[in-house]
């Protein structure tokens, strides 16, 4: 592992802002990675104008960026960060005064200091998406966490998956942190990438970390932070090929799960799972205290989480001021109105809208089936062409594979396959048997 590297916050001619987290020793988490040198100095490059970066002394531990047309700042970072902790000072200082200040993703779990009394300073909540965590202070292993959280059954086929997956596929699995070569780094990003295409094209949903903006700076700032030891990359292979991979981000005990993907091909194995095991693992190992989930729901974190919390919006504004006032209610009700948009699912309805919209002709949605039938020595096969199973245009029948593997025992690189005079079906030619696949 690469030592972490101690940035100091300072201003320059050339970047805006960067706030030092390690001058906050009081914070819920300490050295807060999205508070980082590294982390605000690129966000500001990638989403701010260049003079835009301000300081407070009633906020010091954050970095703002002003409101083109109004009194309102917002922190650095915006919705990009997976939890902001801050530090409140307003009674030693009043720079606060006919402003209003939104402060985006604050983890309930953080437990920030907000007390405002004896101050012209007032502050609006608003709750939006629910976190999801796993506490693993009273856990020495995987198992240990299993055995509380999961019954017997679940227990066996989690392990059943593992262990048929790293028996069909030659697996492994890295958790880059610390040193690492820029070229694999860009070979990993790039296969990252087309993962994340990939799944969302399957279900036909846009998503906003594809966004070229959004996919560039993520790809600039990982890899500096990635040395420093603030974030890292875990990737499972199958031979040289990327096919499962987790962006995360690090403070000084909490793991933050910011993107994760793996190749749909392979769902039948439960890669998600197997992932959540092999980040488990490592957390365990190197004696972290959280397993964070991050913001948003999904029916997979309901499973694993141990803890759901809430991610905040707090808007700070002067009281005694009309104008920052207005605003603060504004954005108050207009984040409350939102989030029960959300808790509707109009949000994953326009998801889908917008991806209709880009994409004039998405590719069907298939459920394709299956069967499989041993063939005795003596039954003829009448194969025709033999198939190059990695050749992209053969993913149905990648697919048909990966379902045999996962129902017999056997190796992928000992599979040979080729077509047959009837349409959809085929021939397996394995290491001790032959099969006849039908694909419905």
């Amino acid at each position: 592992m690469g030592k972490n590297t101690k940035n100091k916050g300072k201003r320059t001619s050339s970047r805006p802002i960067a706030i030092n987290s390690r001058q906050r020793p009081n914070d819920r988490m300490l050295n807060n990675p999205f508070l980082s040198e590294t982390f605000t100095a690129l966000w500001s490059e990638h989403f701010a104008s260049e003079k835009s970066g301000r300081l407070f002394r009633f906020l010091p531990s954050l970095g703002f960026t002003k409101n083109r047309f109004f009194p309102l700042y917002t922190n650095i970072g915006k919705t990009l960060t997976k939890g902001i902790s801050y530090r409140l000072d307003p009674k030693n200082s009043d720079d606060y005064k006919k402003k209003a200040f939104l402060i985006y993703d604050v983890p309930n779990y953080f437990e920030v200091n907000t007390e405002t009394y004896g101050t012209d300073l007032g502050l609006y909540r608003s709750t939006q998406y629910p976190g999801y965590l796993i506490d693993l202070k009273n856990f020495k292993t995987t198992n240990d966490y299993l055995a509380t959280g999961f019954s017997k059954s679940s227990r066996y086929k989690l392990k059943k998956y593992k262990k048929r997956f790293e028996t069909s596929f030659d697996v492994r699995y890295v958790m880059y942190r610390g040193e690492m070569d820029r070229e694999t780094y860009d070979y990993i990003f790039q296969s990252f990438r087309k993962l994340l295409e990939k799944r969302f094209d399957d279900k036909q949903i846009t998503n906003n970390n594809l966004d070229p903006n959004e996919w560039s700076f993520y790809h600039e700032v990982t890899y500096p932070m990635l040395l420093e030891g603030k974030a890292s990359l875990f990737v499972i292979y199958n031979g040289d090929n990327p096919i499962g991979v987790t962006l995360n981000f690090f403070s000084e005990d909490i793991l933050f799960d910011a993107i994760t993907v793996f190749d749909i091909d392979y769902a039948k194995f439960h890669l998600g799972s197997i992932t959540i095991m092999g980040l488990l693992d490592w957390c365990l190992e190197n004696h972290l205290k959280i397993f964070d989930f991050s913001k948003g729901y999904f029916d997979y974190k309901t499973r694993w989480a141990t803890t759901t919390y809430d991610f905040e919006y707090h808007i700070y504004f002067d009281t005694k001021s009309i104008r920052a006032r207005t605003i603060a209610i504004v954005l108050k009700k207009f984040f409350d109105l939102k989030q029960r948009f959300r808790e509707k699912n109009v949000n994953d309805q326009l998801h889908r809208i917008t991806y209709r919209f880009k994409n004039k002709t998405p590719k069907p949605l298939l459920n394709r089936s299956y069967a499989f039938a041993e063939l005795g020595d003596d039954e003829p096969m009448n194969a025709v062409d033999k198939i190059v199973l990695d050749a992209p245009e053969n993913c149905d029948v990648r697919m048909l594979v990966f379902e045999y593997l996962y129902l017999n025992d056997g190796h992928y690189r000992d599979i040979q396959i080729y077509t047959s005079e009837k349409s959809d079906h085929y021939y397996l030619i394995c290491k001790t048997k032959r099969v006849l696949a039908t694909l419905h």
